[in-house]
C-alpha cells in the first residue's frame, strides 16, 4: 500500500500499484476501528461502487474488512456518489465508503469515506487518524463477523430529486447528455420516462469501466468534443456531461460553448432567491465575483469557502446555507444534508429555460461581467516561501487580503488568487478583472515573483 493514497478529500491511487485488494481490506477494517474509537458500539456501514474494472474486487475486499471488524454492511451496489451520500442519510448509517476514483483515468481507484451524520472524512476531519490506524493495523480481534444486506436506492433518490421539479412548467426541449460510459448512465432512462416533453440524446450509455470513448472528466475540454458536436448537430437547447461518479455536472449552451461552473452557480443563485427570499448562498474561493454580486443584488447572503467538499459541507451545516457551488461543477443543497445534488441544478435550468422562452446562451450572457484568466499552474518547490513573497507583494500594494485558501488579493479593478494544489507541487493562480489588460498586468507580476522559486 502506498502511504500517499490518503489525500485531502479522499483515498486514491493507481490500481494495483498503489491500491489493491489487501489495502482495501485493511482500510475497511480501519474505517470501523476509527468510527468505534470516536463512539464505541456496533456500527452499520454503507457501501457503494462505481463501474471501474477494479471496483468489484476492491468493493468485495473492503466489505470483508468491515465485516471482519464486526460491523454490518448495507450494500447498495453500483451507484453514483450523490446517490451514495443520499443513501447514507436515508438508511442512517454510522459511516461508509464509495469505491470510486471520480473523474480520474481508468487505472485509478479509491474510496470516499464518511463518518457519523454522513460527514466526509478528509483533511482536518479524521483522514490523518484513519491513515495511522490503517498503516499501524490497529484493528480489533475476535469480534463476531458482521452481517450484510442489499438495499435499492435509485428510486428513492429520484423521488427526492423530482420533488423539486414543477413538471407542469416544462416546455418542449432537446437535451444532449454525455454519461461517459459511467455510473450516471442508468439515470437517463428514468429522465426519458419522467419528461414526456423533452427529447434526450444519450451519448455513451453503455457501462464500461475502460471508458473507451473519453476519460470521465468533463473539465478537460477534449472530453467534451462529442457532446459539443452532438448539441450543434441536433440543434439541442443545451448539453451536459457528468464525471465518472456523477458528483460533477458540466453544461454547454446551444451553440456548444462550455459554461463555467461559477456562472451556473450565479444563475442558480438568482433562481433560488426568487423562490427562497434571503437564502444563504456559498461559492468556493475560485469562483467569479459575479456570484457574490448576484446573491447580494437578489437579497441573499453570500459566503465564501475553501475549495473542496470537506470544507464546504461543514460550513454549510454550521451556517444553514441553502445552496453552494464550486467552479469545478460541484453543487450542494442544504435540503439534501449539504451533499452534491447535480440533478437539482439540472431541473432548475430546465425550468428556467421553459419560463424565459429564450436560449441558455442568452440567459448566461447577463452573468458575463468579468474576464477570467483561467487557472494558471506554476511548478514550485518551496511553496510556503513563494506564498510569503506573494503576500508581501500584495501588502505593498495595499490590496485587501484573504487567507481562506492560499492568498487572495482584491484591488480596485481585479482579484487574484494564488493557492497550493492539494495533490501536486503546484501553485494555482487565477486573476479576474473587467478587462484583459488588467489580467495581463497582474499575471505578469505574479510570474516575476514566482520565477525566483521555480
Amino acid at each position: 500500500m502506498n502511504p500517499e493514497i490518503f489525500k485531502a478529500y479522499d483515498i486514491r491511487g493507481v490500481y494495483p500499484k498503489d491500491i489493491d485488494e489487501d489495502s482495501a481490506f485493511k482500510i475497511g477494517r480501519g474505517l470501523v476501528a476509527f468510527l468505534e474509537g470516536k463512539n464505541p458500539g456496533k456500527k452499520t456501514i454503507i457501501l457503494g461502487k462505481d463501474n471501474r474494472i477494479s471496483s468489484p474486487a476492491l468493493f468485495k475486499s473492503f466489505k470483508e474488512g468491515v465485516k471482519k471488524e464486526g460491523a454490518d454492511v448495507i450494500d447498495i451496489g453500483l451507484t453514483t456518489t450523490p446517490m451514495f451520500y443520499f443513501a447514507s442519510n436515508y438508511f442512517k448509517a454510522d459511516g461508509g465508503a464509495m469505491i470510486t476514483a471520480s473523474h480520474n483515468p481508468k487505472e485509478y481507484n479509491g474510496f470516499k469515506v464518511i463518518k457519523e451524520n454522513s460527514v466526509n472524512i478528509g483533511k482536518d476531519e479524521g483522514m490523518e487518524e484513519l491513515a495511522e490506524i490503517v498503516k499501524a493495523e490497529k484493528f480489533s480481534e475476535g469480534k463476531e463477523k458482521g452481517k450484510e444486506k442489499k438495499e435499492e436506492i435509485l428510486s428513492k433518490y429520484l423521488k427526492f430529486n423530482f420533488s423539486f421539479l414543477r413538471k407542469d412548467k416544462i416546455s418542449p426541449l432537446k437535451i444532449v447528455i454525455d454519461t461517459a460510459n459511467a455510473t450516471s448512465s442508468p439515470l437517463i432512462d428514468y429522465f426519458k420516462k419522467e419528461f414526456n416533453q423533452i427529447e434526450f440524446y444519450h451519448l455513451f450509455p453503455e457501462l464500461d469501466g475502460n471508458f473507451p470513448n473519453h476519460e470521465p472528466d468533463p473539465i478537460i475540454s477534449e472530453n467534451l468534443k462529442e457532446l459539443i458536436r452532438e448539441v450543434r448537430e441536433k440543434k439541442a437547447d443545451f448539453g451536459l456531461a457528468f464525471d465518472g461518479d456523477a458528483d460533477r455536472i458540466v453544461f454547454v449552451d446551444e451553440k456548444g460553448n462550455n459554461i463555467d461552473g461559477d456562472l451556473i452557480t450565479a444563475l442558480l443563485s438568482k433562481i433560488i432567491l426568487q423562490e427562497e427570499k434571503g437564502a444563504k448562498i456559498l461559492a468556493d474561493i475560485s469562483s467569479s465575483k459575479i456570484v457574490e454580486d448576484t446573491v447580494k443584488e437578489n437579497g441573499g447572503k453570500f459566503y465564501l469557502s475553501r475549495t473542496g467538499h470537506s470544507y464546504i459541507k461543514p460550513m454549510m451545516a454550521e451556517n444553514n446555507i441553502y445552496f453552494a457551488g464550486e467552479k469545478s461543477g460541484h453543487y450542494y443543497l442544504g435540503k439534501n444534508h449539504n451533499f452534491e445534488t447535480p440533478l437539482f441544478v439540472l431541473f432548475k435550468i430546465i425550468e428556467e429555460l421553459s419560463k424565459e422562452k429564450t436560449s441558455l446562451s442568452e440567459i448566461i450572457s447577463s452573468f458575463k461581467k468579468y474576464v477570467n484568466s483561467g487557472e494558471i499552474n506554476f511548478e514550485i518547490k518551496d511553496r510556503e516561501s513563494a506564498l510569503r513573497e506573494i503576500e508581501n507583494y500584495f501588502n505593498s500594494k495595499n490590496y485587501k487580503i484573504s487567507k481562506i485558501d492560499g492568498i487572495k488579493a482584491e484591488g480596485k479593478d481585479f482579484w487574484c488568487l494564488v493557492r497550493p494544489s492539494n495533490t501536486e507541487p503546484l501553485l494555482r493562480t487565477i486573476v479576474e478583472a473587467e478587462s484583459k489588460e488588467v489580467i495581463t498586468r497582474e499575471v505578469e507580476e505574479i510570474k516575476k515573483i514566482l520565477s525566483n522559486f521555480s
